[in-house]
């Protein structure tokens, strides 16, 4: 049985730089061409999260053309948890090397639908869609919307009617393998990553559906 999903919302997401972690560079971060759609949920997830709707992202337009920049900083090797009391950032850290990307412009094209199980009875699509129009045009979010890493801030806003994506004129492009999002397991399964292979076509990025990802990737979590 296909879930009922909401209408499709449009939302801008630009700033100076951003960086979308290939996962296969490990000593360094080097940035996919174009923004993930595991990204483009993390957006929308700042302006409406709800345990009982989750997002498909449809489409990403690239506004801007694809800029790089080059930049060492600071890391640290390790996350602190509550087991590490004693834990000093300034004695764990390394230098490590940025090619990012810089004046990144986005318009992501999204619709979510209700989780069974999650949605109570009161809860429907509308009521969910006119809160994320409301958050979107007041600029309010769960937390600081990025792009890519959290230091990385996005400015977020409805986008004009029309937005021409920067290579318009140019066909199909292969972006190779990119990463999709993580299926996180149930019952004892593992967390793993999904790919797709993805197309820049006449600057636009078709995202295919969850289901479609998952079964090339292997099945079910």
């Amino acid at each position: 049985m296909k879930t009922a999903a909401s209408k499709r919302f449009r939302v801008r997401a630009r700033g100076p730089v951003a960086c979308f972690t290939r996962p296969e560079m490990k000593a360094e971060r080097v940035s996919y061409e174009v923004m993930t759609p595991s990204a483009a949920r993390g957006v929308l997830e700042a302006i409406l999260w709800k345990p009982a709707i989750r997002w498909q992202v449809h489409e990403i337009a690239v506004i801007a053309p694809v800029r790089w920049m080059s930049f060492r900083r600071n890391e640290v090797n390790s996350r602190a948890t509550v087991r590490k009391f004693d834990y000093a950032a300034d004695e764990d850290r390394a230098q490590r090397n940025t090619v990012a990307l810089r004046d990144v412009d986005y318009v992501i094209t999204a619709s979510f639908s209700l989780v069974p199980g999650k949605a109570g009875a009161e809860e429907n699509l509308r009521k969910f869609e006119e809160m994320f129009e409301r958050r979107l045009e007041k600029g309010q979010y769960f937390h600081a919307p990025y792009l890519g890493c959290r230091e990385f801030a996005a400015r977020v806003e409805v986008p004009p009617d029309v937005l021409t994506p920067s290579d318009a004129t140019v066909g199909r492009r292969p972006l190779g393998l990119m990463f999709y999002d993580f299926a996180f397991g149930d019952s004892g399964r593992a967390t793993r990553p999904l790919f797709f292979d993805a197309y820049l076509d006449r600057g636009v990025l078709q995202v295919p559906p969850w289901a479609q990802v998952l079964e090339r990737n292997g099945g079910t979590p």
